[in-house]
């Protein structure tokens, strides 16, 4: 589980798959400070902040030549990936919202959505 802290210090715990813990179990496994972060900040040592995310985020993204791209959006992605597969209720509660209203605007269509739909019924 991941412990989170959101807005308005709003706690939850997000499960996470098999792809991330593999990723991050070597990396909690190993040995020193109980206090480390597992995202400590080059410059500081300290926690990563919101805005050195931001950085790191557009930096890769810069990189893999991927125009204006931020957490929120990464955020974005993953709900609305998640809605196709996920009930609404369960999805509310891994992404932190309080309404279920929130969590529709992740399985509003996008137009390109809308334009494959509607390619279905075409009629050759």
């Amino acid at each position: 589980m991941l412990r989170v802290y959101g807005k308005r210090n709003k706690y939850r715990e997000v499960p996470l798959n098999v792809t991330a813990r593999a990723v991050l179990t070597p990396l909690l496994a190993k040995p020193g400070d109980a206090e480390a972060h597992l995202f400590p900040s080059e410059k500081t040592g300290t926690a990563l902040t919101t805005r050195g995310l931001g950085y790191l985020v557009a930096k890769y993204a810069a990189f893999a030549r991927v125009d204006d791209l931020s957490p929120h959006d990464l955020r974005h992605r993953f709900g609305y990936q998640m809605a196709a597969r996920t009930p609404l209720h369960r999805l509310a509660q891994i992404m932190g919202h309080d309404s279920l209203d929130t969590t529709m605007l992740y399985i509003k269509g996008t137009a390109r959505d809308l334009q494959n739909e509607v390619e279905k019924i075409a009629w050759e």
